[in-house]
């Protein structure tokens, strides 16, 4: 690509990365909960997560769901049941994110329990089952394809670019809320936070079930 396209298609990724979205929704709220360094495992895995819907697109799904109703309307049913599930696990949530962070990172009072492994697969799944990545790359990177050239380059340069977007915005998100979180640093504005992200999961559920099929 010419130098003008590079620069045309990193300003559309990194506008559409730091739009808020469930997965920058997942970072803020495991960034507040466990702390900077856990919150990496889950945004590792929305970045996976992201080559895999990248690679569907380019191998035709996206193609496959503007043509079939059912199989959007199943991909978007699972998506919005997990990001509802999310919410309400956060919406009832009575841990107490927001204690002085421990020297590690993590927040004192938080469990040990959230493994390493199950916040890459939160990360991972919350990018699996947005049908919207999928026609947003079906959209845009047909733009700024050749052809001609191989599709493998291409394929993997457009993607890493994108990626590195995505841990941009949420490195980003990330910081605002480590400098932020001890704002809610009572009992009420915990249970606060923890109804509005839930909300907002829930709300963004409900959206991904309003999305009308293209086909």
């Amino acid at each position: 690509m010419t130098t003008s396209a590079w620069l045309l298609f990193l300003t559309i990724s990194l506008v559409t990365a730091l739009s808020p979205g469930p997965g920058i929704l997942l970072a803020v709220s495991n960034a507040v909960a466990w702390g900077p360094r856990k919150t990496m495992w889950s945004s590792s895995g929305n970045v996976l997560g992201v080559f895999a819907v990248s690679a569907a697109a380019m191998a035709g799904l996206g193609t496959l769901l503007h043509t079939s109703a059912w199989l959007f309307a199943v991909l978007k049913t699972v998506g919005a049941v997990y990001l509802v599930y999310l919410g309400w696990r956060q919406w009832t949530s009575k841990t107490s994110m927001f204690d002085t962070p421990l020297s590690d990172g993590t927040p004192a009072g938080t469990s040990p329990g959230k493994s390493n492994a199950a916040l890459f697969r939160q990360g991972l799944l919350v990018a699996l089952t947005n049908p919207k990545s999928i026609l947003f790359f079906t959209a845009l990177f047909p733009q700024f394809l050749h052809p001609e050239a191989p599709m493998l380059p291409q394929f993997l340069a457009l993607t890493s670019a994108f990626a590195a977007c995505v841990l941009v915005s949420h490195f980003a998100y990330v910081l605002l809320a480590k400098h932020t979180h001890r704002w809610f640093g009572t009992p009420r504005r915990t249970r606060l936070f923890n109804r509005l992200c839930g909300g907002a999961f829930g709300l963004l559920g409900l959206s991904l079930l309003r999305l009308k099929s293209p086909a």
